[in-house]
């Protein structure tokens, strides 16, 4: 049973930072892709963030600048270090991971394609 377990969420102020991790129970070297949802109650869940195997990255326009991908493939974990963040960045973050399909890794890359799941970690930003 492969596992993602998602840490680090919690609740900061305007312009505060959080670095999340995922940890994988399996190696995370061979993933297609690897990415970062977020979702908030009664919307649909939302890309944010993708790295692809090569180390290519990939970031949803209201992140870019803020937010940064990055893999430790080590210790199996994916992390997104948040910063500068804003009330609007309040939901619940999600890591994803592929290793079958061979479509392109981008932060828009449909989540239907992504075969691991974490259980999300929450994210508040006040004001």
């Amino acid at each position: 049973q492969v596992q993602l377990v998602e840490s680090g969420g919690g609740s900061v102020q305007f312009g505060g930072s959080l670095r999340l991790s995922c940890k994988a129970s399996i190696a995370l070297d061979g993933s297609n892709c690897l990415g970062w949802f977020r979702q908030v109650p009664g919307k649909e869940r939302e890309g944010v963030a993708a790295i692809a195997q090569v180390g290519t990255t990939s970031y949803a326009n209201s992140v870019k600048g803020r937010f940064t991908v990055s893999q430790d493939n080590t210790n199996n974990t994916l992390y997104l270090q948040m910063t500068n963040l804003r009330p609007e960045d309040t939901a619940m973050y999600f890591c994803a991971a592929d290793f079958r399909s061979q479509i392109p890794c981008t932060w828009y890359r449909p989540s239907g394609y992504y075969i691991y799941w974490g259980q999300g970690t929450q994210v508040a930003v006040s004001s």
